[in-house]
């Protein structure tokens, strides 16, 4: 059982849920003490924790002497494909170069050339080499490895290890507390500000390259509490996924910096069938129909790396070697699998919600930086960004919350029950990589009946979402509606609006509508 300080102690702290990059940068990034809660062990790489310590490619930030942040700013606008707030986009992209420093501040060592200056790399989509690496291609893990260590040695922060946040309190539309489940107890903690950096949702689709706790849970939790979900149908689906293992089972990823090396993608026969370096949607929609016309699909970096591909990606290397792969002589078969969400908790340029004290940092939040299609390593930007601005924020006061409760703790459940493979299944039969309307409404009758649990909620809002969006925008694809159309604003899903919904399709699906339907 996890060692809980005392209570009363942590009463009145602003309360940071999530141990991936956003929810530690903004611990750091705050003078005030404060709680860290996450749902392991802090430092845990191996399962890992966050899909922070999983990121290979890098981060994005104009450093190299041929860019700006104005060009850094241009490709993310035309990844986002018509939704990004271009405000955002030149506020972060121009914060790029600061929080390289400030990272190096906190003791990342970034990858660097002969002469001292930074390694650069190139991904798609990006008109320069501007992706900063730090231990090859585990640059998630190191810097998380070295922000961890700056976290321990820093008093002012608690840390809650092992730690499921279950729902959120609020009275008169403010925060007062938050109710989590740490290591068998669960916890009601009196707090005016929280931070929600619960991560993504990739978890809920059969194939995902993210941890197995990235089911959606900080979405529910935001809904629930008030906070409005936007653009929740953008998934973004990596089209080159190690393709290799059991069925659930959560995939390797082989980054895009594979293939701005110069790997090129293609079938058993060989053949080029597709742009490497096109957008992640393009790339993707491209493997998935190769797959489905019957072929096999492979990353070739036999003539780009060959011998140099263990030293330029070690971590790859393993993980290949591990299912008995030698990049270095053999094609790497690989396939789409869920790996970012762009849609999450609305949040202002600031990274508050509608719900006062609540803020969301990171991948759970839709911020209007990615727009329809995240740019490659921009993720990684965006949870150092926000976090360091959040926790600057609070450091300017805490909202004035309604009377906050007593702290309480009690026995419960260890943890969450997983979400079922059969969910998942049905998410990537019916909102996967290219999607129909048809497809979409049968994968909403499968899911309303489970529309009240955190899982069947955010699976709900993204069916429908998609289900509404007639055209194809960044990592929204229809075959029924293959071009993109006038919608070029974000979709936006209250609780009530959801219900609302769910309820006209509860009718929809209920027997005498089917049967009215029915040709006689």
């Amino acid at each position: 059982m996890t060692s809980l300080p005392p209570l009363g102690q942590l009463a009145g702290q602003p309360l940071i849920i999530g141990g991936g990059l956003a929810g530690v940068m903004t611990a750091l990034s705050t003078a005030r003490p404060c709680v860290l809660a996450c749902p392991g062990r802090l430092d845990e790489i191996r399962p890992p924790l966050a899909a922070s310590m999983l990121a290979q490619g890098g981060m994005a930030a104009a450093m190299g002497a041929d860019d700006t942040p104005a060009l850094h700013a241009a490709d993310t606008l035309a990844a986002g494909a018509g939704l990004c707030d271009a405000t955002v986009v030149d506020r972060v992209t121009a914060a790029g170069p600061a929080a390289v420093e400030r990272l190096t501040a906190l003791g990342v060592q970034w990858d660097r050339q002969a002469d001292g200056s930074l390694q650069l790399g190139l991904e798609a989509a990006h008109g320069r080499r501007r992706i900063v690496h730090a231990g090859e291609d585990a640059t998630g893990a190191t810097i998380m490895r070295a922000l961890v260590a700056r976290v321990r040695r820093t008093p002012r922060i608690t840390v809650l290890e092992h730690a499921h946040a279950h729902d959120l309190l609020v009275r008169d539309g403010g925060i007062v507390g938050c109710v989590l489940v740490v290591g068998g107890q669960t916890v009601t903690l009196s707090t005016p500000a929280v931070v929600l950096a619960t991560g993504g949702m990739g978890g809920l689709f059969a194939d995902t390259t993210n941890p197995a706790g990235a089911t959606g849970s900080g979405l529910a939790m935001a809904a629930r509490a008030g906070a409005v979900l936007g653009n929740m149908e953008f998934v973004q689906f990596h089209p080159t996924a190690l393709s290799a293992g059991p069925e659930g089972q959560r995939l390797s990823l082989v980054s895009e910096a594979v293939r701005g090396e110069g790997a090129t993608l293609i079938d058993e026969t060989g053949e080029r069938f597709t742009d490497e370096l096109a957008t992640r949607d393009s790339v993707s929609r491209a493997v998935w129909r190769h797959m489905m016309d019957g072929h096999s699909v492979y990353l070739d970096a036999r003539t780009a790396l060959g011998a140099a591909f263990p030293r330029h990606f070690p971590a790859i290397s393993a993980l290949c070697a591990a299912r008995g792969i030698d990049p270095a002589t053999q094609p790497i078969p690989v396939r789409p699998a869920a790996h970012y969400h762009m849609g999450g908790i609305m949040v202002d340029p600031a990274g508050r919600t509608g719900v006062t004290g609540l803020w969301a940092a990171g991948e759970v939040a839709c911020t209007g930086l990615h727009g329809a299609n995240r740019l490659a390593s921009n993720s990684l930007l965006e949870a150092v960004v926000f976090g360091r601005w959040i926790g600057q924020q609070m450091d300017d006061g805490l909202p004035q919350a309604a009377t906050l409760p007593d702290v309480s703790l009690f026995p419960s459940d260890p943890a969450p029950s997983p979400v079922s493979l059969h969910l998942r299944r049905i998410m990537s039969r019916h909102a996967g990589v290219i999607r129909t309307g048809d497809d979409l409404r049968n994968g909403l009758k499968q899911v309303l009946p489970i529309a009240n649990t955190d899982a069947g909620l955010v699976c709900a809002a993204i069916l429908l979402a998609a289900l509404s969006r007639h055209e194809s925008r960044g990592g929204h694809f229809r075959s029924d509606y293959p071009h993109a159309g006038a919608m070029a604003t974000p979709s936006r899903f209250s609780l009530t609006d959801l219900h609302a919904r769910l309820a006209e399709m509860r009718d929809t699906f209920s027997p005498a509508a089917l049967n009215e339907r029915m040709p006689s």
